[in-house]
Protein backbone atom coordinates (compact mmCIF):
# COMPACT_ATOMS: atom_id res chain seq x y z
CA UNK A 1 0.00 0.00 0.00
CA UNK A 2 2.73 2.20 0.92
CA UNK A 3 4.20 1.29 -2.65
CA UNK A 4 1.47 2.56 -4.17
CA UNK A 5 0.66 5.73 -2.60
CA UNK A 6 4.27 6.60 -2.90
CA UNK A 7 3.95 5.85 -6.83
CA UNK A 8 1.11 8.08 -6.79
CA UNK A 9 2.71 11.13 -4.83
CA UNK A 10 5.58 10.82 -7.40
CA UNK A 11 3.51 10.84 -10.82
CA UNK A 12 1.70 14.24 -8.61
CA UNK A 13 4.75 16.12 -8.22
CA UNK A 14 6.09 14.91 -11.67
CA UNK A 15 3.17 16.18 -13.17
CA UNK A 16 2.32 19.64 -11.59
CA UNK A 17 5.28 21.91 -13.43
CA UNK A 18 4.47 21.00 -16.55
CA UNK A 19 0.72 21.23 -15.96
CA UNK A 20 0.74 24.35 -14.74
CA UNK A 21 3.25 26.16 -17.31
CA UNK A 22 0.94 24.81 -20.24
CA UNK A 23 -2.62 25.69 -17.96
CA UNK A 24 -0.78 29.35 -18.21
CA UNK A 25 0.04 29.15 -21.08
CA UNK A 26 -3.48 27.97 -22.91
CA UNK A 27 -5.08 30.76 -20.45
CA UNK A 28 -2.89 33.50 -22.10
CA UNK A 29 -3.77 32.54 -25.32
CA UNK A 30 -7.48 31.59 -25.17
CA UNK A 31 -8.21 35.54 -22.87
CA UNK A 32 -6.26 37.02 -25.28
CA UNK A 33 -7.77 35.64 -28.79
CA UNK A 34 -11.42 35.55 -26.31
CA UNK A 35 -11.28 38.90 -26.09
CA UNK A 36 -10.21 40.12 -29.66
CA UNK A 37 -12.98 38.17 -30.46
CA UNK A 38 -15.48 39.73 -28.14
CA UNK A 39 -14.38 43.07 -29.87
CA UNK A 40 -15.05 42.01 -33.22
CA UNK A 41 -18.67 40.70 -32.96
CA UNK A 42 -19.65 43.78 -30.50
CA UNK A 43 -17.80 46.33 -33.35
CA UNK A 44 -20.44 44.47 -35.78
CA UNK A 45 -17.59 43.46 -37.73
CA UNK A 46 -18.23 39.78 -37.90
CA UNK A 47 -21.99 40.67 -39.20
CA UNK A 48 -20.25 42.56 -41.78
CA UNK A 49 -18.14 39.68 -42.70
CA UNK A 50 -20.87 37.00 -43.04
CA UNK A 51 -23.01 39.12 -44.95
CA UNK A 52 -20.13 39.36 -47.60
CA UNK A 53 -20.12 35.52 -48.10
CA UNK A 54 -23.67 34.98 -47.25
CA UNK A 55 -24.40 33.90 -51.25
CA UNK A 56 -21.12 31.66 -50.86
CA UNK A 57 -22.94 29.65 -48.65
CA UNK A 58 -25.59 28.23 -51.36
CA UNK A 59 -22.51 25.65 -53.01
CA UNK A 60 -23.15 24.49 -49.56
CA UNK A 61 -26.75 24.30 -49.54
CA UNK A 62 -26.82 26.61 -47.14
CA UNK A 63 -28.83 29.81 -46.79
CA UNK A 64 -27.03 33.46 -46.86
CA UNK A 65 -27.84 33.63 -43.15
CA UNK A 66 -26.20 30.12 -42.16
CA UNK A 67 -22.76 32.70 -42.99
CA UNK A 68 -23.07 34.29 -39.52
CA UNK A 69 -23.49 30.76 -37.42
CA UNK A 70 -20.72 29.34 -39.45
CA UNK A 71 -18.42 32.85 -38.70
CA UNK A 72 -19.34 32.59 -35.38
CA UNK A 73 -18.42 29.39 -34.86
CA UNK A 74 -15.09 29.44 -36.98
CA UNK A 75 -13.79 32.47 -34.66
CA UNK A 76 -15.39 31.92 -31.22
CA UNK A 77 -17.03 28.72 -30.61
CA UNK A 78 -19.66 25.55 -31.40
CA UNK A 79 -21.51 27.71 -28.51
CA UNK A 80 -21.63 30.80 -30.89
CA UNK A 81 -22.66 28.77 -33.62
CA UNK A 82 -25.58 27.12 -32.03
CA UNK A 83 -26.79 30.78 -30.86
CA UNK A 84 -27.02 32.06 -34.06
CA UNK A 85 -28.78 29.06 -34.96
CA UNK A 86 -31.03 29.50 -32.82
CA UNK A 87 -32.39 32.51 -34.26
CA UNK A 88 -33.04 31.71 -37.58
CA UNK A 89 -35.05 29.28 -39.25
CA UNK A 90 -33.36 26.53 -41.53
CA UNK A 91 -34.09 23.07 -42.61
CA UNK A 92 -32.57 19.60 -40.57
CA UNK A 93 -30.86 18.86 -44.12
CA UNK A 94 -29.17 22.60 -43.93
CA UNK A 95 -28.50 21.90 -40.24
CA UNK A 96 -26.63 19.05 -40.14
CA UNK A 97 -24.38 20.76 -43.03
CA UNK A 98 -23.60 23.70 -40.83
CA UNK A 99 -23.35 21.24 -37.69
CA UNK A 100 -20.45 19.37 -39.38
CA UNK A 101 -18.61 21.89 -40.82
CA UNK A 102 -18.75 24.22 -37.93
CA UNK A 103 -17.55 21.05 -35.96
CA UNK A 104 -14.57 20.33 -38.16
CA UNK A 105 -13.43 24.18 -38.15
CA UNK A 106 -14.06 26.13 -34.78
CA UNK A 107 -12.75 27.89 -32.38
CA UNK A 108 -9.47 27.87 -34.78
CA UNK A 109 -7.75 31.04 -33.47
CA UNK A 110 -7.33 29.18 -30.17
CA UNK A 111 -7.36 25.43 -31.23
CA UNK A 112 -4.88 26.37 -34.15
CA UNK A 113 -2.40 28.03 -31.53
CA UNK A 114 -2.59 24.81 -29.33
CA UNK A 115 -1.92 22.80 -32.36
CA UNK A 116 0.96 24.90 -33.81
CA UNK A 117 2.72 24.80 -29.76
CA UNK A 118 1.88 20.44 -30.38
CA UNK A 119 4.77 21.22 -32.95
CA UNK A 120 2.76 21.14 -35.93
CA UNK A 121 2.53 23.32 -39.25
CA UNK A 122 0.36 25.85 -38.77
CA UNK A 123 -0.36 26.25 -42.21
CA UNK A 124 -1.03 22.83 -42.59
CA UNK A 125 -3.54 22.71 -39.67
CA UNK A 126 -5.57 26.03 -40.96
CA UNK A 127 -5.35 24.28 -44.40
CA UNK A 128 -6.40 20.83 -42.96
CA UNK A 129 -9.31 22.16 -40.91
CA UNK A 130 -10.60 25.26 -43.24
CA UNK A 131 -10.62 23.23 -46.48
CA UNK A 132 -11.55 19.90 -44.48
CA UNK A 133 -14.65 21.61 -43.21
CA UNK A 134 -15.58 23.11 -46.33
CA UNK A 135 -15.11 19.66 -48.15
CA UNK A 136 -17.67 18.40 -45.63
CA UNK A 137 -20.13 20.77 -46.97
CA UNK A 138 -19.71 20.19 -50.43
CA UNK A 139 -20.29 16.59 -49.78
CA UNK A 140 -23.32 16.65 -47.67
CA UNK A 141 -24.77 18.72 -49.77
CA UNK A 142 -24.23 16.05 -52.99
CA UNK A 143 -24.99 13.21 -50.93
CA UNK A 144 -27.88 14.01 -48.33
CA UNK A 145 -31.00 13.46 -49.55
CA UNK A 146 -33.56 16.97 -50.76
CA UNK A 147 -32.49 20.27 -52.66
CA UNK A 148 -32.02 23.53 -51.08
CA UNK A 149 -34.47 26.10 -51.98
CA UNK A 150 -33.16 29.74 -52.15
CA UNK A 151 -36.39 31.04 -54.21
CA UNK A 152 -37.76 33.23 -51.16
CA UNK A 153 -34.46 34.14 -49.72
CA UNK A 154 -33.57 37.93 -50.13
CA UNK A 155 -29.74 38.43 -48.59
CA UNK A 156 -29.13 42.52 -48.28
CA UNK A 157 -26.65 44.10 -49.94
CA UNK A 158 -23.51 44.68 -48.54
CA UNK A 159 -23.79 48.31 -49.13
CA UNK A 160 -26.69 48.25 -46.98
CA UNK A 161 -24.81 46.89 -43.78
CA UNK A 162 -22.10 49.09 -41.75
CA UNK A 163 -19.05 47.71 -41.24
CA UNK A 164 -18.71 49.05 -38.11
CA UNK A 165 -21.33 48.98 -35.79
CA UNK A 166 -21.89 48.86 -32.11
CA UNK A 167 -24.17 45.85 -31.06
CA UNK A 168 -25.73 46.66 -27.63
CA UNK A 169 -24.35 48.13 -24.53
CA UNK A 170 -20.25 47.46 -24.17
CA UNK A 171 -20.59 47.51 -20.40
CA UNK A 172 -23.18 45.04 -19.87
CA UNK A 173 -22.00 42.42 -22.92
CA UNK A 174 -18.29 43.10 -21.51
CA UNK A 175 -19.37 42.24 -17.93
CA UNK A 176 -21.07 39.11 -19.27
CA UNK A 177 -18.04 38.12 -21.28
CA UNK A 178 -15.93 38.61 -18.00
CA UNK A 179 -17.65 35.90 -16.15
CA UNK A 180 -17.25 33.67 -18.97
CA UNK A 181 -14.19 33.87 -19.50
CA UNK A 182 -13.33 33.39 -15.69
CA UNK A 183 -15.54 30.72 -15.54
CA UNK A 184 -13.92 29.27 -18.45
CA UNK A 185 -10.18 29.91 -17.44
CA UNK A 186 -11.04 28.08 -13.89
CA UNK A 187 -12.62 25.02 -15.92
CA UNK A 188 -9.65 25.20 -18.17
CA UNK A 189 -6.63 24.85 -15.24
CA UNK A 190 -8.61 22.39 -13.08
CA UNK A 191 -8.97 19.88 -16.71
CA UNK A 192 -5.57 20.26 -17.75
CA UNK A 193 -3.86 19.56 -14.38
CA UNK A 194 -6.18 17.29 -13.96
CA UNK A 195 -5.45 15.58 -17.07
CA UNK A 196 -1.95 15.67 -16.98
CA UNK A 197 -1.97 14.00 -13.35
CA UNK A 198 -4.43 11.30 -14.37
CA UNK A 199 -1.96 10.43 -18.01
CA UNK A 200 1.17 10.20 -15.67
CA UNK A 201 -0.78 7.76 -13.04
CA UNK A 202 -2.00 5.65 -15.69
CA UNK A 203 1.55 5.07 -17.05
CA UNK A 204 2.67 4.26 -14.13
CA UNK A 205 0.04 1.83 -13.64
CA UNK A 206 0.30 0.03 -17.22
CA UNK A 207 -2.79 1.31 -17.78
CA UNK A 208 -1.78 3.35 -20.83
CA UNK A 209 -0.51 0.24 -22.54
CA UNK A 210 -4.17 -1.28 -21.55
CA UNK A 211 -5.81 1.17 -22.97
CA UNK A 212 -4.19 1.29 -26.26
CA UNK A 213 -4.39 -2.72 -26.73
CA UNK A 214 -8.28 -1.98 -26.11
CA UNK A 215 -8.94 0.24 -28.84
CA UNK A 216 -5.54 -0.64 -30.94
CA UNK A 217 -8.01 -1.66 -34.01
CA UNK A 218 -9.60 1.35 -34.22
CA UNK A 219 -6.63 3.45 -34.56
CA UNK A 220 -5.18 1.19 -37.23
CA UNK A 221 -8.38 1.86 -38.61
CA UNK A 222 -8.01 5.52 -38.46
CA UNK A 223 -4.51 5.42 -39.25
CA UNK A 224 -3.05 6.05 -36.04
CA UNK A 225 -0.24 4.86 -33.99
CA UNK A 226 -1.66 2.86 -31.34
CA UNK A 227 0.29 4.49 -28.17
CA UNK A 228 -1.83 7.91 -29.11
CA UNK A 229 -4.78 5.85 -28.06
CA UNK A 230 -4.98 7.93 -24.59
CA UNK A 231 -4.92 11.44 -26.37
CA UNK A 232 -7.47 10.46 -29.06
CA UNK A 233 -10.17 9.06 -26.69
CA UNK A 234 -9.43 12.86 -24.53
CA UNK A 235 -9.59 14.69 -27.30
CA UNK A 236 -12.66 13.22 -28.37
CA UNK A 237 -13.98 13.00 -24.93
CA UNK A 238 -13.59 16.32 -23.69
CA UNK A 239 -12.02 18.53 -27.19
CA UNK A 240 -8.70 19.31 -29.03
CA UNK A 241 -7.43 21.91 -26.36
CA UNK A 242 -7.83 19.43 -23.68
CA UNK A 243 -5.61 16.75 -25.74
CA UNK A 244 -3.45 19.29 -27.46
CA UNK A 245 -2.21 20.17 -23.93
CA UNK A 246 -0.93 16.18 -23.15
CA UNK A 247 0.41 16.66 -26.42
CA UNK A 248 2.51 19.53 -25.54
CA UNK A 249 4.34 18.12 -22.47
CA UNK A 250 4.21 14.72 -24.78
CA UNK A 251 5.87 16.39 -27.14
CA UNK A 252 8.17 18.53 -25.28
CA UNK A 253 9.39 15.25 -23.56
CA UNK A 254 10.46 13.52 -26.51
CA UNK A 255 8.19 10.69 -26.26
CA UNK A 256 6.01 11.38 -29.74
CA UNK A 257 7.33 11.83 -32.77
CA UNK A 258 6.01 14.78 -35.12
CA UNK A 259 5.02 12.21 -37.26
CA UNK A 260 3.01 10.88 -34.66
CA UNK A 261 1.75 14.60 -33.16
CA UNK A 262 1.01 15.28 -37.27
CA UNK A 263 -0.78 12.14 -37.47
CA UNK A 264 -3.25 13.03 -34.54
CA UNK A 265 -3.33 16.75 -34.95
CA UNK A 266 -4.62 15.87 -38.45
CA UNK A 267 -7.59 13.63 -36.97
CA UNK A 268 -8.72 15.37 -34.26
CA UNK A 269 -8.56 18.38 -35.98
CA UNK A 270 -11.32 17.30 -37.98
CA UNK A 271 -12.82 14.78 -35.30
CA UNK A 272 -12.83 15.75 -31.70
CA UNK A 273 -14.70 16.69 -28.81
CA UNK A 274 -17.26 14.03 -29.72
CA UNK A 275 -19.98 14.42 -26.56
CA UNK A 276 -20.48 17.83 -26.05
CA UNK A 277 -19.72 19.57 -29.25
CA UNK A 278 -21.96 16.66 -31.00
CA UNK A 279 -24.79 17.20 -28.06
CA UNK A 280 -24.64 20.95 -28.87
CA UNK A 281 -25.40 20.63 -32.60
CA UNK A 282 -27.35 18.00 -32.49
CA UNK A 283 -29.81 19.76 -30.02
CA UNK A 284 -30.10 22.43 -32.33
CA UNK A 285 -31.33 20.21 -34.90
CA UNK A 286 -28.39 18.43 -36.84
CA UNK A 287 -28.58 14.19 -37.36
CA UNK A 288 -26.14 13.07 -35.13
CA UNK A 289 -24.92 9.94 -37.08
CA UNK A 290 -23.96 12.06 -40.05
CA UNK A 291 -22.10 14.81 -38.52
CA UNK A 292 -19.98 11.84 -36.61
CA UNK A 293 -19.30 9.66 -39.11
CA UNK A 294 -18.87 11.96 -42.23
CA UNK A 295 -16.15 13.95 -40.04
CA UNK A 296 -14.57 10.13 -38.59
CA UNK A 297 -14.62 9.29 -42.90
CA UNK A 298 -12.96 12.94 -43.46
CA UNK A 299 -10.17 12.17 -41.42
CA UNK A 300 -9.72 8.54 -41.93
CA UNK A 301 -8.72 9.92 -45.76
CA UNK A 302 -6.63 12.75 -43.86
CA UNK A 303 -4.81 10.61 -41.85
CA UNK A 304 -3.82 8.07 -44.58
CA UNK A 305 -3.21 10.80 -47.12
CA UNK A 306 -0.53 11.95 -44.62
CA UNK A 307 0.97 8.65 -44.15
CA UNK A 308 1.48 8.54 -48.12
CA UNK A 309 3.21 11.68 -47.69
CA UNK A 310 5.11 10.36 -45.23
CA UNK A 311 5.56 6.83 -46.87
CA UNK A 312 6.80 8.08 -50.63
CA UNK A 313 8.62 11.08 -49.90
CA UNK A 314 12.39 11.50 -48.68
CA UNK A 315 11.99 14.05 -45.67
CA UNK A 316 15.59 16.00 -46.83
CA UNK A 317 14.14 16.36 -50.31
CA UNK A 318 11.30 18.09 -48.92
CA UNK A 319 12.40 20.05 -45.87
CA UNK A 320 11.29 23.20 -46.08
CA UNK A 321 7.72 22.23 -46.93
CA UNK A 322 4.34 23.29 -45.14
CA UNK A 323 4.35 19.94 -43.24
CA UNK A 324 7.99 20.87 -41.95
CA UNK A 325 7.49 24.52 -40.96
Amino acid sequence: MNNFFSRCKKSIAEATPSALRTAWWMVRITVSVSLLMFLLKFSGILVWLSTAIGPFFHFFGLPGDAALAYISGYFINVYSCVAVLSTIEIPLRATTIIGAMTLAAHAIPVESAVQRKTGSSLVVVLLVRTLGSLLLGLFLNLILPGQPDFSGERLLPLSEIPFFQLQGNFVAEFFSWGKMIVALVLKMVLIIYTLNVLQLLLREFGVLEYISKSIGLLMDIFGLPRKLSFLWIIANVLGLSYGAAIMIDEAGSGKLSKRDIDLLNAHIGISHSNVEDLALVTMAGATCWIVLLSRWLLSFVVVWCFRLYYRFYNKKRFRGLVFDR
